[in-house]
């Protein structure tokens, strides 16, 4: 870095070579009027007859969990006011309680027109953690467990024209072994690399005014070499189905076909081929009318195949050029303060020369999907698997269901280029995992998305899996590159970390999808509850050497098809990320993008998966 630049550590993100700069709201952003989060939290499936009910919410702590039994959902003078989706551990919810927090509970009104009863009422949720229970008018309209997933409940029967109420409540036990927690901290304060809680609701809730006759959910599959999208849609009534596509304005093509209801076969052939591939967001957008229904959304049309040691998206060799993002913002926690930082975020990493992300232990929020998928930014789609115990039969009834619902959200995003349900199945006091259950979601994943890869559990411990990949923090760079050097030249078996728990047999693609996470505090403060992997660097330099030769060690292995680098940006007391939580660069970012964006070895044309 020149002597005359800014410190790394008090630079701005608006700083950082390439364009960082946010494109803009997501369609579908009402008028804010204040709300926090305004804009429809699902652009793929987007109806303009919705409305956000963001913002103010009454609110209290249940700590005794005794609110059921004291009927909250009828009669309740609620205390407090909570700025919904934050969840009450944030800053940005206005209440900023970070204890531990059993159980807590919502309250607001809503006022309905004899129009808006027309159809159909719909409230849906993008998640609330963990087991939600939700009342209208104070009678109960539906429950969900599963703190990343959404859900929906019909609450026509319910509502009437004019003011109604709506109650929520939320208990979470993130002690007890018995609900998937990711990363959030199992202790009252925050250590190692696990952070702050969330409890309750975290993402947008709103109202959606829908016809009888509609279209209750789409699945898209393409073809990029006929240049097609097959769908299919979950109707209600009868009528007939219609779909126009559109690239950048330009008509693409149509398609029709009648229906009864329920499960609809339809298939969109298009006119122009543009291909969505990594830094090229191409997609095309669709109107989908059923009846009196119209959804709006979009398609990427991408291929994804293994061959060898090779990942190839539409037919060529991508080395995946990864960095960890854990989704966690210093304000919001789970939840991002506005549209524009999640985008940032992307933005930030690609000008850092990566191509993508393991969005780790979390499921993220369909909106940030939306960014990965017009901005090209490879993404692999994980659960939030630590803090359950999956060494009890009790975890194929906890994680299946959630699980499922997560790939059933997220199918349709082309960004998604792959699936990993675990992540580092350790053992729980001394107990070890029940492969049955890694198996299980492994080939439950396959048969719902054959086309994508699944790894069934990141880094270890592998039952079955259609990657190969390990965990490896190793600091010393000769002893990471020499590691896997004899491998890639052919002359030694599949490295292996954990010799007595796996192996990896015949040839499987592989990759290094967690390395580095090297300590490094620009601030010099290096307080002793900072954490970080191995020795920490003492200075920007001895931070970009290292991560130059580990990674290079990396990309100029024939056989390796990718890696991913813990992390994107610090969390918290982890201060391992090139950029630091408030995403200010903590290196020269210019330099990391040299490092990333050479051409690999099985990138070259002479590659070969052998």
């Amino acid at each position: 870095m020149p002597s005359n630049a800014m410190p790394s550590s008090t630079m701005s993100a608006d700083a950082v070579p390439g364009s960082v700069m946010p494109s803009g709201p997501a369609p579908g952003n009402p008028p804010s009027g204040g709300i926090p989060r305004p804009e429809h939290p699902n652009p793929q499936f987007r109806r303009s007859t919705w409305r956000n009910l963001n913002g103010p919410w009454e609110f209290d702590l249940d700590l005794s969990v005794s609110g059921t039994d004291r009927r909250w959902f009828e009669k309740h003078s609620f205390t407090r006011t909570i700025t919904v989706p934050f969840c009450p551990e944030s800053a940005l919810s206005t209440i900023g309680f970070t204890d531990f927090i059993p159980c807590c509970w919502y309250r607001r009104s809503f006022d309905l027109s004899d129009e808006d009863r027309a159809g159909d009422v719909i409230v849906h949720f993008g998640a609330v953690d963990y087991e939600a229970h939700v009342y209208v008018n104070g009678v109960h309209a539906g429950a969900h467990k599963g703190g990343y997933t959404p859900f929906s409940i019909d609450i026509s029967a319910l509502v009437h024209s004019g003011t109604n109420e709506i109650v929520v409540s939320a208990t979470d036990d993130t002690r007890g072994r018995m609900q998937p927690t990711g990363k959030q901290c199992d202790r009252y304060d925050s250590y190692s690399c696990l952070y702050t809680r969330t409890t309750g609701i975290w993402q947008t809730v709103w109202l959606e005014f829908v016809p009888q006759v509609r279209i209750d959910r789409v699945r898209y599959r393409t073809d990029i070499h006929d240049a097609t999208v097959s769908m299919e849609a979950q109707l209600q009534g009868s009528g007939t189905l219609k779909v126009s596509a559109s690239f950048k304005g330009s008509p693409c093509g149509e398609a029709s076909v009648h229906s009864d209801g329920g499960l609809t076969m339809l298939t969109l052939p298009l006119c122009e081929t543009h291909l969505w591939q990594p830094g090229e967001g191409n997609i095309y957008d669709l109107t989908l009318t059923f009846g009196p229904d119209v959804v709006h959304s979009y398609v990427g049309l991408r291929q994804i195949r293994l061959d060898g040691y090779r990942f190839l998206i539409n037919g060529r060799s991508v080395f995946q050029r990864l960095v960890l993002d854990q989704g966690f913002y210093p304000e919001g926690i789970y939840t991002a303060p506005s549209a524009a930082d999640m985008e940032r975020d992307i933005l930030l990493s690609q000008a850092a020369g990566f191509n993508g992300a393991r969005l780790h232990e979390k499921a993220f929020e369909p909106l940030y999907l939306y960014y990965c998928d017009i901005h090209g930014y490879l993404a692999w789609g994980e659960m939030a698997t630590w803090g359950f115990d999956i060494s009890q039969p009790t975890g194929y009834e906890i994680f299946i269901p959630e699980w499922m619902e997560a790939i059933q959200r997220d199918v349709n995003h082309p960004a998604i280029i792959g699936w990993c349900p675990f992540n580092e199945t350790w053992d729980f006091e001394g107990r070890r995992q029940l492969d049955g259950l890694l198996r299980m979601a492994y080939r439950l994943t396959k048969a719902y998305d054959p086309e994508r890869p699944c790894i069934d559990t990141s880094g270890h411990y592998h039952v079955e899996t259609d990657i190969y990949d390990l965990h490896d923090y190793e600091q010393s760079v000769e002893n990471f590159a020499g590691r896997y050097e004899a491998w890639g030249r052919g002359d030694a078996p599949t490295p292996e970390l954990y010799p007595d728990r796996q192996r990896c047999t015949g040839v499987k693609p592989f990759f290094i999808s967690e390395y580095g996470g090297i300590k490094w505090d620009p601030t010099r403060t290096q307080s002793s509850d900072s954490w970080g992997y191995g020795q920490q660097a003492n200075s920007e330099k001895e931070f970009v050497e290292r991560y130059r030769g580990l990674t290079e060690a990396l990309l100029g292995n024939p056989r390796m098809f990718g890696f991913c680098y813990t992390q994107l940006y610090d969390v918290e007391q982890e201060q391992n990320g090139i950029y630091d939580y408030h995403r200010r660069p903590k290196v020269d970012i210019e330099e990391i993008r040299r490092i990333n964006t050479a051409i690999a070895a099985i990138e070259r044309d002479d590659a070969s998966a052998a």
